[in-house]
């Protein structure tokens, strides 16, 4: 119950539904109660019950003008009013036709209730959708991006995709279950108790066999429920790699292997789902068996009563009651239908609301300010990280003067990478503090800090989108002139304009319509338009061919011109007029100063330089 209350907290605010709701299920309970009421009239009225001794007609209609009329409340009493006065005005068939318009009257209204209920339920389905989606994906943009190295991303998409789909139906499921069903059950009982108090508590012995039954049938259905949403989130992730890595895939022949491990787990998901079909499907049959055996029971004992004269029902009555039985399994039907939807929306429910309730590890101190501007340096002092036990930086101590160019060389491995990624407090250091003009960057805003550099990684990373719109991303009311401003610098311009559609030319999905020097002077100009005060460049050359490297690192060094830059460099050539280079080596600094400098030294810095000299010749 726990879990269903927190999905409904999404609904807020419930009560501009639930109160419509409630207001038009009652009045649709009532008007199509009302029919069956009318029934044993419509019966008695047709098989003669009513009739008159037509030399009595005059007379009966004098004695009618001096009824007395029931009270305003007194439905029926205002029914057998009317019913008499037609019946002594009219004869049978004028009767016949008032009770016929009355029903058609009754279950027009009635419907009417009944569609503004659905109405009013489904807006309430579409809202806490609505709710609950942005929720979720709100949460997971929240996510520090170590989350995202250790969960993976089909199942996140199968979270917000499949499973919020199914909390929907769960939490409008269970709110017919726990309100519409038993308020019909409770009209027709009531009207079966008005019919006879006997024969209804001999029918109402059965119930309890049938609920019983169905119990067991859906008893398992939230433990499959959860394996199978938990089989399909494997099998979207599947998906996803096998989509993003498909030139791999092909290129090492593996698409037998790729296309096995994709078929086992959807063969075990059909399992799981043919199972709880199994248990679904079998509840409606089995519950509409014991409703017809239950039904059969009671014309069996009713009729016997009848035929003994030893019930105050008459025949029109007693085929009502049967006709108001057979609608009182109806809602009972409903019930243990809804049953497993609401196991597996309970089930998806609580994947989601893990979901919502993972915490990012990286978060805005509660007195945390603003940083406006970029004025004096970036430093570390004391810095160390690590993954887990692996130790990937030791105790850095390191200043970065505005308006410089800071290189980072060295081996892989080196925690060149690790150092850039702590700027942006894309992780936190395990140990010592980054401080960006003396503040340390764990007490200003993420948000205003991240406003103060520009990222371009070796991974050009794009969007299926226009190239107008990936230059402009995240920004809005950016003029064609400051995008074109922003691609001539890096050198982006005319490329773009020989496209297709020129700016508006979509580049496909992560860019596969462009090449790789294209992707990334994109990305350059991307960053060019953010006009931020700090550059963080990782190996953004490494990847391309020499030609391209010449265009995108003319396009860098715009970038860089009076901005404070911090650069991966793969090619070492790329970096030799940086103002100071850091040469790290098992996370620590083994060497700095400018690339003369260190050429001098003769130390790890000029053995990197003589091995790509050598492997170049």
């Amino acid at each position: 119950m726990k879990t269903y209350f927190r999905l409904l907290s999404f609904a807020k605010p419930i009560e501009k539904f639930a109160i419509p709701y409630i207001i038009f299920t009652l009045l649709y309970v009532l008007f199509s109660s009302m029919v069956y009421v009318l029934l044993p009239s419509l019966l008695n009225t047709l098989f003669g019950n009513n009739a008159i001794d037509a030399s009595n007609v005059t007379h009966a209609v004098k004695h009618a003008a001096f009824v007395k009329q029931p009270g305003w409340l007194d439905l029926s009493g205002w029914f057998k009013y009317y019913l008499n006065y037609f019946i002594n005005t009219h004869g049978q068939w004028g009767a016949l036709q008032f009770v016929c318009a009355l029903i058609v009257v009754t279950i027009l209204v009635g419907n009417f209730f009944r569609y503004l209920s659905a109405r009013t339920m489904e807006n309430l389905r579409v809202h806490t959708l609505l709710n609950l989606r942005r929720k979720v994906f709100n949460n997971v943009m929240d996510m520090h991006l170590g989350y995202f190295n250790n969960e993976r991303k089909g199942d996140i998409i199968s979270k917000i995709a499949s499973d919020v789909q199914v909390v929907q139906f769960s939490v409008t499921a269970t709110l017919q279950v726990i309100f519409k069903e038993p308020a019909t059950m409770i009209a027709f009982l009531t009207i079966l108790f008005i019919y006879s108090v006997k024969l209804t508590l001999y029918s109402l012995l059965v119930v309890p066999v049938s609920a019983f039954i169905i119990s067991k049938i859906v008893k398992r259905l939230k433990s499959q429920a959860a394996s199978a949403q938990q089989t399909y989130g494997n099998m979207i992730s599947y998906l996803d790699e096998a989509l993003s890595g498909v030139r791999v895939i092909k290129a090492f022949n593996a698409s037998n292997f790729i296309k096995k491990r994709f078929d086992n787990e959807n063969i075990r998901y059909s399992k799981i789902l043919r199972s709880m079909a199994k248990r679904q499907q079998s509840a409606s049959p089995v519950s509409e068996t014991l409703s017809v055996t239950m039904i059969s029971c009671i014309v069996l004992y009713g009729g016997y009563l009848i035929l003994n004269n030893r019930s105050t029902l008459n025949g029109g009555q007693f085929i009502a009651y049967i006709a108001v039985f057979s609608q009182l399994m109806r809602p009972a039907k409903a019930i243990s239908d809804s049953f497993s939807n609401i196991h597996s929306g309970i089930a998806a429910g609580e994947r989601v609301l893990a979901l919502i309730d993972e915490k990012p590890a990286i978060t805005d101190a509660p007195d945390a300010k603003p940083i406006q501007e970029f004025k004096e340096n970036i430093s570390f002092k004391n810095v160390s990280f690590a993954y887990g036990e692996k130790t990937v930086l030791s105790n850095i101590n390191l200043t970065v003067p505005k308006g410089k160019t800071i290189a980072l060389v060295g081996p892989s491995g080196g925690g060149k990478s690790t150092l850039i990624d702590l700027i942006p407090r894309f992780i936190e250091p395990k140990s010592g503090e980054v401080l960006v003009d003396g503040a340390n960057i764990q007490t200003v805003t993420t948000d205003s800090l991240r406003a103060l550099l520009g990222i371009v990684n070796q991974e050009s990373i794009l969007f299926n989108d226009t190239i107008f719109n990936n230059i402009a991303f995240g920004k809005s009311n950016v003029t064609r002139e400051e995008v074109e401003t922003a691609a001539r610098i890096a050198n982006a311009h005319n490329f773009i304009i020989e496209t297709e559609a020129g700016y508006q030319t979509n580049i496909g999905d992560r860019g596969t319509k462009l090449s790789g020097g294209q992707r990334q002077r994109i990305c350059i100009a991307r960053a060019v338009l953010s006009n931020p005060p700090i550059m963080l460049l990782d190996e953004a050359t490494s990847a391309l061919d020499t030609e391209s490297e010449k265009l995108v690192q003319d396009a860098l060094n715009n970038l860089m011109k009076n901005r404070t830059s911090l650069i991966i460099a793969h090619r070492l050539s790329t970096i030799q007029n940086a103002d100071i280079i850091i040469v790290l080596e098992n996370g620590k600094i083994v060497e700095q100063g400018t690339h003369n400098q260190l050429l001098i030294s003769n130390g790890l810095y000029r053995k990197l330089i003589d091995m790509q000299t050598f492997n170049a010749d």
